[in-house]
């Protein structure tokens, strides 16, 4: 089977998602608005929310075969980073990311185009894909979500505020993250 068959249904899927994102990210932030696991983002704007799943969603095809892996790191350092200085707790940011996640794993388990055992074979490679996707977006996210929290942690000690990228490159830590892992 040719490598364009084997994406056929995988392209079918996005745009069916690309095309229903305003309704994906609608009930995706509804339950980030109602979970317990994510009681700080019932505080957060809705547009804010809104608009980072949405954007997940609408762009499903390019995060998963035009993004590279530098660009899948810059935008996830950048919400950790972000929902770090919003004091959000880093347990419930994972937690909102496996939910984005697992919404499309419910559509995808619901969705009906499955016609075949081949069909089935590249649904599962489809859900392998969005997992590979996921679990660097959550990995990100972490690492600038920690960065940010030791840059804060660094400027309380001295009175000042630092902006992540720049306190992590000049202490050095950019190092030590990647002999450490």
């Amino acid at each position: 089977m040719s490598s364009n068959h084997n994406r056929h249904l995988s392209d079918r899927l996005i745009r069916t998602i690309e095309n229903n994102a305003e309704e994906f990210a609608e009930a995706t932030v509804k339950k980030l608005q109602s979970s317990t696991r994510t009681e700080a983002y019932h505080k957060l704007g809705h547009r804010d929310l809104y608009n980072r799943c949405y954007e997940i969603y609408h762009n499903l095809g390019l995060w998963l075969w035009e993004k590279s892996d530098h660009a899948i790191q810059a935008q996830y350092n950048e919400l950790g980073e972000k929902r770090s200085q919003e004091g959000i707790p880093l347990a419930q940011v994972l937690w909102a990311i496996v939910m984005t996640k697992e919404r499309l794993l419910e559509y995808l388990g619901a969705c009906g185009l499955v016609d075949s055992a081949m069909d089935l074979y590249q649904q599962q490679e489809f859900v392998r894909l969005i997992g590979h996707f996921f679990d660097r977006a959550v990995c990100y996210t972490g690492e600038g979500y920690e960065r940010q929290a030791h840059a804060n942690k660094a400027a309380e000690g001295n009175g000042e505020v630092k902006h992540t990228r720049k306190a992590w490159l000049h202490t050095g830590l950019h190092r030590n993250a990647h002999h450490s892992s």
